[in-house]
C-alpha cells in the first residue's frame, strides 16, 4: 500500500473569485504555520451527456470507498494526493492521476440560472465519456437541485463518482474569496443537506468525500464536520481554470504540475470556467502519451 498524503494544507482554487491561489499548511491543532504555494511547473457515435457510457466498467459493489481515520483531536482528515511507492511492485503502474471537477453553485444563484446563466457543463461530461476518463465530481446540493437529470446521469455512470461540495458553496472559514460564511453550528447540516439533495436525484455512486468551498478550512470547521464521517479532499495541482479565458494556459499549467499520484482540481461550471472542456481535450492525450492513467479519487486513495 502506498503512503497517503494526509495533510492539513490547502491551495485555494479561486472557486469564489479570480484571485491568485495561495496555500497554507496547518500544524497540529492550535498551532497553524503558513507555507507558500507549490511552484507551478510552469469514431463510434458519442454518448449524450444524459446517457451513461456503455464502455464504462461496472463498479466493484463489494468494496466500499476508502476513507481516512480522523486526525488529531478527532478532526476531519484531509487527503491531498497519493505519494508514489518508494519502489513500485513489478507490473504496477504508479503513474496515476485523478481529475476532479467542482460543480459550483451557491444557494442564492437561482435567479441567475433562471436568467440563462449556465452553472453546468454537459459538454465536459460528454468529453470525459468519449475519452473514457474516470473522474470525481464535487457537487453542491444547490447544483444537484438545479440540474437533477445531469446529477442523476453522472451519479449512475460507473465512470464517475459524486462527492460533496456543501449545499450552498459558502465558506467554512474566512477570508475565502468573498464568499458568505457558514456559521460553525450549521456546517454539519450543510454537508448532510448536500448529500440529501444529491441522492434525491437518483445518483447512486456517491462517495463519503467532501471538498471545502474555495478550499478554505481551519481546525474549527474540521472539528464541526467530524461527525459526518467524511474525508476532506484537497489537491496538489491547481488547474487555474476558474475564470480563465486561455485554454492553452490552463492545459499547460496542469501538464507542468502533474506528477505520479497527483490530484487535479478543475471545474464543471461553464459560467465560471468556460475553457475547461477545451483544456481537458488537450490534457488527456498529453498525459496518456506520458504513460499516465486516470483514476477516481476513491482509487487514488485506495493506493
Amino acid at each position: 500500500m502506498t503512503a497517503l498524503a494526509i495533510l492539513g494544507g490547502v491551495a485555494l482554487t479561486g472557486c469564489g473569485g479570480p484571485e491568485t491561489p495561495r496555500a497554507e499548511t496547518l500544524a497540529p491543532p492550535g498551532s497553524p504555520s503558513p507555507a507558500g504555494p507549490s511552484p507551478g511547473r510552469a469514431s463510434p457515435a458519442s454518448p449524450s451527456a444524459g446517457s451513461p457510457s456503455p464502455a464504462a466498467s461496472a463498479p466493484d459493489r463489494a468494496e466500499k470507498p476508502p476513507t481516512l481515520a480522523p486526525g488529531p483531536a478527532g478532526l476531519t482528515p484531509v487527503f491531498e494526493r497519493r505519494a508514489p511507492a518508494p519502489s513500485p511492485s513489478p507490473g504496477r503502474n504508479d503513474k496515476v492521476v485523478a481529475l476532479t471537477f467542482d460543480a459550483d453553485m451557491t444557494a442564492d444563484q437561482g435567479p441567475r440560472a433562471e436568467a440563462g446563466e449556465h452553472f453546468d457543463n454537459p459538454g465536459l461530461i460528454s468529453l470525459l465519456r468519449r475519452s473514457k476518463v474516470p473522474a470525481t465530481v464535487f457537487m453542491t446540493g444547490r447544483w444537484a437541485e438545479e440540474y437533477p437529470s445531469q446529477a442523476r446521469s453522472i451519479g449512475t455512470d460507473p465512470l464517475f463518482e459524486i462527492a460533496n461540495h456543501s449545499y450552498s458553496h459558502y465558506a467554512f472559514s474566512t477570508p475565502c474569496y468573498g464568499l458568505p460564511t457558514v456559521e460553525e453550528g450549521e456546517m454539519r447540516g450543510e454537508v448532510e443537506r448536500a448529500f440529501d439533495a444529491i441522492r434525491a436525484t437518483g445518483a447512486r455512486q456517491v462517495v463519503p468525500y467532501f471538498r471545502f468551498p474555495g478550499g478554505c478550512y481551519d481546525d474549527a470547521s474540521r472539528k464541526a464536520l467530524a461527525p459526518t464521517g467524511v474525508t476532506a479532499v484537497q489537491w496538489d495541482v491547481v488547474s487555474g481554470d476558474a475564470f480563465a479565458t486561455d485554454a492553452d494556459a490552463v492545459a499547460q499549467q496542469v501538464l507542468d504540475g502533474v506528477e505520479p499520484g497527483s490530484l487535479v482540481v478543475m471545474h464543471c461550471t461553464r459560467s465560471a470556467a468556460p475553457v475547461t472542456e477545451e483544456a481537458v481535450r488537450q490534457v488527456v492525450p498529453a498525459l496518456r502519451e506520458r504513460g499516465y492513467r486516470f483514476v477516481k479519487v476513491s482509487e487514488l486513495m485506495r493506493g
